[in-house]
């Protein structure tokens, strides 16, 4: 994983119907931020041509520095095609004036999904193009090669060190994304157990044999019924990772999963859609995906090793475009794959996020408008919980939640 905040691009694009408008076979992210006047390789503002030259930490003396409003972390969370990038950025826009930050300009964005990890991965990622971008710096994407595992251990040092630079540069961190353990890897109290490579091999070659990946679920089933109840019997590399730590550790890995504690403070902001409302955006978006040219971007990715990439080859919407392009799969039949896939995903993330008793859920269609950063001021009374717009109510949440921070010392 290169330095945190390097090669940034941004996070889910959850509108329905708006892929970003590519070309098929996709502009780069490079293509479109030279359209902005944006740097080439990080997507930040006019001027700026890397992370390293934002402004630094503050001097505080070796003093401890005491919690403002604008450091409670704000992390915007759902299921994919929920909404939560449109109200991520429209938070971004509006805080740092509403929290009396520091630093100068919106707020920056910090992913938490796997998938836009990786790089060249932007289509089928739904990543946020840089014209939609607002001039807001995104973290945590791109910062992976097709050919890289990702890994969650890592993922959080670079997040926190992320937020970290962020708050002492004075300005307001919001954190973005679908992926549940991603996204309390950054917020929550949670150490991650070591790896064995030569336990991992075995358990992997074992998931690929006659036992597969149920097999070793039925195994986890025994040995660990409350993390087997949690994991998809599908999906190998959750399973392969529970049953390393199982014999690595001699405990359950349920034993290992974060408290529901933030490490610290934060608030999560919900968005929440009714299953219709979602199945028709994941259509539509689906649709615009392969529109845009999701098949090319996939052909692109083979020089650069797509197939090699364990992790990568198999997300959602690659797999499928690798099917078009080995001739097992027609273009309908890979977009009927992929808008399933994508249904499954968003009931699995809804059914992560249910029991989460901390995330403050704002139903979408409840609004009375999609909301904007021109319509809260710091002087705006903000309606209740289901009146007024998203945003307006989002800000309503958060502004209760960061008043208990001003002047408390950590």
């Amino acid at each position: 994983m290169s330095e945190p905040g390097g090669k940034v691009a941004g996070p889910g694009r959850d509108a329905g119907s708006r892929s970003g408008g590519r070309t098929p076979g996709g502009a780069g992210p490079e293509g479109r931020a030279q359209d902005l006047g944006l740097a080439a390789t990080h997507g930040l503002p006019p001027g700026v041509t890397s992370t390293t030259d934002l402004p630094g930490p503050r001097d505080t003396g070796g003093m401890a520095r005491a919690r403002r409003p604008s450091d409670l972390i704000v992390a915007v969370v759902g299921p994919t095609a929920s909404g939560k990038t449109d109200l991520a950025l429209d938070l971004a826009e509006v805080l740092p004036g509403l929290l009396d930050a520091d630093a100068a300009g919106p707020g920056e964005l910090v992913g938490a999904d796997a998938m836009q990890l990786y790089r060249g991965m932007d289509i089928g990622t739904a990543k946020t193009p840089a014209s939609e971008r607002r001039g807001i710096i995104h973290h945590q994407v791109d910062v992976l090669e097709v050919t890289d595992e990702a890994s969650v251990a890592r993922y959080q040092a670079d997040a926190r060190r992320d937020v970290e630079a962020i708050h002492q540069r004075g300005g307001v961190a919001l954190v973005c994304g679908g992926s549940g353990l991603y996204l309390r890897a950054l917020l929550d109290v949670i150490d991650f157990p070591a790896t064995d490579p030569a336990v991992r091999a075995r358990l992997e070659a074992e998931a690929t044999g006659p036992l597969g990946s149920r097999g070793l679920h039925r195994r986890l089933e025994a040995l660990d019924p409350e993390s087997a109840a949690r994991i998809d019997p599908h999906n190998a590399r959750r399973i392969i990772r529970a049953l390393e730590v199982i014999e690595l550790t001699g405990e359950p890995y349920s034993a290992h999963m974060p408290r529901r504690v933030f490490h610290a403070p934060a608030v999560m902001i919900g968005v929440r859609r009714s299953l219709e409302v979602l199945d028709a955006r994941i259509e539509a978006r689906t649709a615009a995906m392969f529109r845009d040219g999701l098949v090319e971007e996939t052909r692109g990715l083979l020089p650069r090793g797509l197939r090699e990439g364990r992790t990568a080859r198999r997300a959602t919407g690659y797999a499928q475009a690798l099917a078009v392009i080995d001739g097992q799969m027609t273009v309908e039949e890979a977009r009927e794959s992929v808008a399933l896939a994508t249904r499954q995903l968003s009931r699995r993330q809804t059914k992560w996020f249910r029991p989460e008793p901390r995330i403050h859920w704002l139903d979408a269609e409840d609004a009375g408008g999609a909301g904007g950063a021109g319509q809260v001021g710091a002087g705006t009374a903000v309606r209740g919980s289901r009146g007024g717009s998203l945003l307006e109510r989002a800000v309503d949440i958060i502004r209760s939640e960061a008043d208990g921070l001003d002047s408390v010392t950590p």
